[in-house]
Order: C-alpha cells, then structure tokens, then sequence
C-alpha cells in the first residue's frame, strides 16, 4: 500500500491556463494535494485542452495531461454572480486559491487576499503571471520565449558568431511553476502554525533574471560579460564540453584536478598532467584552444559507448543522446521514470513521473479529469442538490 503523501487532505484551487501554472499545481498534486481546476464551461476549459498536434478524444490532448497529472476539473463561470458563490464557498474548503493570468487579473476577478481574506483569513493566494502584479507592466502579457530573449539566455546559448538561440525547452514556465509551488509550500508552513494567510508571487521575468546566478555576480561586481563557449563549454572551466567520438558525441566535464588526473590516465595520455599548459585550472582556461584539440584526437579513436565503459562512475560523462535516444533510455523505466496514468481513450498512456520520492516511492499519479468530470461531486460536496445543479447547468454557470 502506498504511503500517505505528505500534502494530503489541502486543497488547491487553480484558476490556470496552459504550461507554468499547471506545472506548478502538479508538483502539489503529485505530493497528494486535492487539485480542482477551475475551468470555463464556455470556451472549453484549459486552452492546453486543444493544443496538438495529438489529442485524446474530443476535448483532450497530450499537451494538457502533461501538465494536469492526478488533477480535478470543475467548470465554473467565475464573472457570473452564481459562479462567484459556488467559487466563495470552495475557498472555505480551500487551503490555496493558485492563478496563473496576467498581472492585472487577479484583482479584478477577486483571486487576490484583499478580496478571499474576508470568505477565510487563512486562505493562500498565490498569483504566477508574466511581470508581477505591482508594477508598469502588470497588464502586459508575456510567455517563456520572451523571457528567454530578455534576460539575456538567448545571447548565451549557441555556439559563437551565431544567431541568439533559445533553449529546446520552455525552462522558465516550468521553474517558475516549481517556485511557485515552493513559495506556497512556505506559505502553507505559515499557515499551518498559526498564522495567517498571505498573497505570494512569483513572476517569469524575475525568475528567469534569476537563473542568471554566477555570470550575474561576476558582471555586477567585475563587469564581466560571459560570452558563449563553443561547444557548449562552461564558462570557466577547462575541459568541460562535447568532444567527438567515433561515432557521436560525449559531455565530458573534469570539474576538479582529481577528474583532470582520471581524465589523462584513462586515455593514456599521463603526459598531459605534467604540460605546464595544463597545470592548472586557470592554466587549461587559457589553452582552453589547444587542450581541446588534444582530447578530440584522443576521443575520435573509439566509439561513445567504449568512453562511456571506460569512465563509468570515475568520471562525470554523458552520452549527447538524440532526443529518441534519451526517451528510449533504459535507464528511465529501470528508475521508474515512466508513470502510466491510463485515460479513458488510451489505457496505456505514458508520462514522465514525478521526479521526487517519499520513503524510496516515487508518487503514483492518475490522468486529470474530463473537462468538468467533478463538477458534480464537488458542488455536491458544497451543499448543492441535484436540483440547483440542473439550474446552474441551465443557466450555463458550470
């Protein structure tokens, strides 16, 4: 039997849409969290919902269960006067009232604690949007690839004297979707102990400034620019970088003079440790040029899976896989990483797992619900007969 997961018995309300939001509500369902999406009976729910290029059933795709593991539906029209009540009366049930629209909308729509802090003080608000809510650029709606432009990412990734390039992923919705989840857990501790509740933002912009970190310190107080490296090589540290194999390529990184020595005597090249070029580290960052030139010749002679043999657990070593190649990756169903969540039109659907583990388990999960599958049962559970939900279905509030 599966242990009890640490967030069961809180739950979350998430007015969301899309990728950020609904990550980051995940991470608190995957941790056993009752998470109710509030969705729009009049556009269809979730515009994740209808995002390709592959679909489960009418109103159902990939792209939104990636997003909406172990998840509840509720469709609820929030700007009419009879959704506004039902909505009131599950944030008394409510632990965290989550969004993820533009910074201008939470007030509006009354998701903000000035406005649920009098239906329950100790309700947590927690607001993801573009910019932040208190500022020139509250209302101005914004997505991952901007932030990726404008906190300088592009400008570092890709190899020299070639156009600015994005990541292959959008990192920034999904980590500001993880801190948000980190910053109502905090939150949530709060609470818990006998405080109140409280507003908590988190916006991309700021997060992705952020993951700037060490070249942010270095230009703030040295006024250095980190530039690209090629090959992806890190910044400052030699050798650390894709080198060529007979057959593809490897990441290899000697982060320390320990796997600089391992590096050397694995490929038989024990001379290397005693050229003064390469004494040191500040020594192989300046003949960064000509080490690489060195290790390319040595790689090239045997095929990536000899070098990955021969440095296995010894020295930090990857193979640059394909993107088929990392899915088919045994690796992932060896640890688990695969979590069949079923749905009603592919019983055997597939997503990646939650990367966390509680007593050596990873978290089950479940598909989220059909849009407004739970309607039902939640309104039920807010005190509605079957006649008011017949009346509200009329009146196209759920």
């Amino acid at each position: 039997m599966e242990a009890t997961k640490p967030l069961a018995g809180i739950r979350v309300i998430a007015v969301e849409q899309y990728g950020a939001g609904p990550f980051g509500s995940m991470q608190l369902a995957d941790m056993g969290a009752e998470v109710i999406k509030i969705e729009n009976p009049a556009t269809g729910g979730d515009i994740a919902r209808k995002s390709g290029p592959y679909f489960l059933g009418d109103n159902d795709s990939d792209f939104f269960q990636t997003f909406n593991r172990s998840k509840k539906s509720l469709t609820l029209d929030l700007k009419s006067p009879q959704g506004r009540e039902i909505f009131e009366r599950l944030v008394r049930s409510a632990d965290v009232v989550m969004n993820n629209l533009r910074g201008d909308q939470p007030a509006k729509l009354g998701l903000d604690y000035a406005h649920l802090s009098a239906i329950k003080p100790e309700i947590i608000c927690g607001h993801l949007s573009a910019y932040g809510r208190d500022n020139d650029r509250a209302s101005w709606p914004g997505y991952d690839y901007l932030m990726q432009a404008e906190a300088g990412f592009m400008d570092l990734t890709g190899e020299p004297g070639t156009p600015p390039a994005r990541f292959g992923l959008s990192m920034v919705d999904f980590m500001s979707g993880v801190t948000l989840a980190m910053a109502v857990l905090g939150a949530l501790v709060g609470t818990l102990r006998g405080g109140k509740g409280r507003d908590v933002d988190v916006n991309l912009f700021d997060v992705a400034v952020t993951q700037l970190t060490y070249p942010a310190t270095w230009y703030l107080n040295r006024g250095h620019e980190t530039e690209r490296v090629a090959r992806s090589g890190h910044p400052s540290t030699v050798p650390c970088q894709i080198y060529r194999s007979a057959d593809g390529w490897v990441f290899v990184m000697a982060m320390t003079e320990k796997f600089w020595q391992i590096l050397a005597e694995g490929l038989d090249r024990k001379d290397l440790l005693a050229d003064l070029r390469f004494s040191s580290a500040a020594d192989r960052r300046q003949y960064r040029e000509a080490l690489s030139e060195i290790l390319d010749a040595e790689f090239a002679r045997q095929p990536s899976a000899h070098w990955l043999d021969l440095f296995a657990g010894k020295l930090p070593i990857a193979p640059v896989n394909t993107f088929a190649q990392a899915m088919d990756n045994p690796w992932l169903a060896q640890t688990q990483m695969l979590q069949p969540v079923g749905h009603v039109d592919n019983s055997q659907f597939r997503v990646l797992a939650s990367p966390l583990k509680f007593d050596g388990n990873r978290p089950s999960g479940t598909g989220c619900s059909p849009l407004g599958a739970d309607t039902h049962e939640l309104l039920d559970g807010l005190g509605y007969s079957a006649e008011d939900v017949t009346r509200l279905v009329a009146d196209r509030v759920i």
